[in-house]
């Protein structure tokens, strides 16, 4: 069964019916678009909570690292992040293999559908015009019948009166003749038109129409069968990530299970075991008598030993200092506030917007130049003075632009030169940058914290908590080895562009020199410091590094 057969007079239901289904296409797309917008939304709030709950930056040393609850804790947000870049790529699933594919089917059934329909109009136009031809044709040849008719009855009782002359019947018999002749005639035409029309009407109903609704039959399935397929995406999207998925909570399944309670007490023991033999019985203190009291060896408790600890903790105070904030940067005309490479595009396309202005005034002065001898050899078709001021005024441009041109282009060799000095040999064979470090780069808040577990000693032992007593602890001497650098540590130079996007890090142009502040804890970034200002970490396998 087909429309062209069944339906070949419902043209107007198959209209409102394929339109109908485009509609639930593009329903089922908008549909889709919003649900990959909650996917997307469900993943950066995942990722913005995993990121304010990851320790910034554990140092190797930090005691916390040691006990299996904190590495289970960062285990469980480290597959709770890798769930979340799951949902991300059920979005980008939906979002290209259904919201734009779809889409773009969509449109090119809309246009499909458009000509079909079109085509049918045409027909039916077609159709219509013929069927007023006939009309036409038909009420001509029955007013040529009357008009015969009554011409004919006028010859007929001019012919039988008797008082009517020659010549007047002569001239009626002509005239019934002649309009019998065009009755005729518009038989014949009428004859011929009907003919054509049931020609047409046949072919229309039986042939043309038939293969049009035809044509939209096998369309609307297709945009079916596509819709279909679409609705199996949706599901295929989710099942592609189900295995990943199933190992991130078997992931946070095994963090669960590796908290040791045990363990965690032995570490807490290693960590702060004194080491210390536990304090003797105190004498009794006879001051009746005049006696030497004796304090006892093992007492903690001893003035000089308190006096020498409170100077130890002095000294231990690290300095703490911020990352330098970033320098204004002043925009120049000649873009050398950029890095070499970020100028030298920025010239270039100055540089060819100059050009393509130069070489629009260069045309239009030459317009106007032929303008202005077609004005000097026909007056009449205006005054050739009256283009003087345009041609003064484009040839002002040319020369303004020519001298911007050099301007630019005197820049340009400058930054290509800036840029040739300032990238190495060894740098010509490098073609791609290898993958940045997949651990997030510390942010301002913590660039100040770069001794890990020593400088929460050291806060601890300037804040202490309201639990403790206000005495310093007992070992503090060894703080002082880690006494933040005030000055860089060495200098390095930039293989690779990077973009520094993230929170704490800083971007860089490819060959550029840089401070070295801090060397890579582990992590695999550095921190350096740009010579026009700014601070902040780069991947350390980006840079040349050379140390102090």
């Amino acid at each position: 069964m087909d429309w062209g057969t069944e339906l070949w007079d419902q043209f107007e239901v198959l209209e409102r019916h394929t339109q109908w289904g485009l509609d639930l296409l593009d329903k089922y797309v908008k549909f889709v678009k919003e649900r990959a917008e909650v996917e997307q939304a469900y993943a950066k709030q995942l990722r913005s909570l995993v990121k304010k709950y990851l320790p910034k930056r554990a140092a190797k040393d930090d005691p916390e690292v040691k006990f299996s609850q904190q590495q289970s804790f960062v285990q469980l947000l480290q597959e709770v992040n890798d769930f979340a870049g799951q949902r991300e790529l059920v979005a980008e699933s939906l979002g290209i293999r259904v919201c734009l594919e779809l889409a773009k089917y969509s449109q090119e059934m809309k246009q499909e559908r458009k000509m079909h329909f079109q085509e049918g109009r045409r027909a039916q136009q077609q159709l219509e015009n013929g069927f007023k031809q006939l009309e036409n044709s038909k009420r001509k040849f029955e007013r040529d019948c009357r008009e015969a008719e009554k011409a004919a009855h006028t010859a007929e009782r001019l012919d039988q009166d008797i008082n009517a002359t020659k010549a007047d019947v002569e001239k009626a018999k002509q005239q019934a003749h002649l309009r019998n002749h065009m009755a005729e005639e518009s038989k014949n035409e009428y004859a011929a038109q009907l003919q054509r029309f049931n020609r047409d009407q046949a072919h229309f109903y039986f042939s043309q129409m038939p293969q049009i609704f035809d044509k939209l039959q096998d369309m609307d399935e297709r945009r079916v069968t596509r819709l279909g397929a679409g609705f199996g995406l949706l599901s295929e999207a989710e099942l592609q990530v189900v295995p990943i998925i199933g190992k991130c909570l078997e992931g946070m399944k095994v963090a669960a299970e590796s908290v040791d309670a045990k363990n965690d007490s032995q570490v807490l023991i290693e960590l702060h075991k004194s080491g210390f033999a536990r304090p003797g019985d105190l004498e009794f203190e006879d001051f009746s008598q005049v006696i030497n009291r004796v304090p006892s060896d093992s007492s903690l408790g001893t003035p000089d030993g308190r006096s020498e600890l409170r100077a130890a903790s002095s000294r231990s105070r690290a300095k703490r200092w911020p990352f330098g904030k970033k320098n204004k940067t002043v925009v120049t005309e000649d873009f050398s506030h950029l890095p070499p490479e970020q100028q030298r595009k920025r010239l270039q396309q100055q540089l060819e917007e100059r050009n393509r202005e130069l070489q629009k005034e260069e045309d239009q002065r030459e317009a106007l130049k032929k303008m202005k001898d077609v004005y000097e050899k026909t007056p009449q078709m205006g005054d050739p003075a009256s283009l003087e001021p345009r041609i003064a005024e484009t040839l002002g441009n040319i020369e303004r632009l020519k001298l911007e041109v050099q301007k630019y282009e005197a820049w340009l060799v400058e930054a290509e030169n800036r840029v040739l000095s300032n990238r190495g040999d060894s740098l010509g064979h490098h073609t791609r940058p290898p993958d940045p470090p997949t651990t997030a780069p510390p942010d301002s808040s913590s660039s100040s914290n770069n001794s890990g577990s020593q400088d929460n000693k050291e806060s601890s032992s300037e804040e202490p908590s309201s639990g403790e007593g206000q005495d310093p602890p007992i070992y503090t001497e060894f703080d002082e080895d880690f006494e933040e650098p005030a000055s860089p540590i060495g200098h390095c130079v930039a293989i690779y562009h990077f973009e520094g996007s993230s929170e704490g890090t800083v971007s860089m142009s490819e060959g550029e020199d840089l401070s070295l502040m801090e060397e890579d804890k582990g992590d695999g970034w550095t921190r350096v410091r740009r010579k026009q200002g700014g601070e902040g970490y780069v991947p350390t396998s980006y840079l040349r590094v050379t140390l102090n």
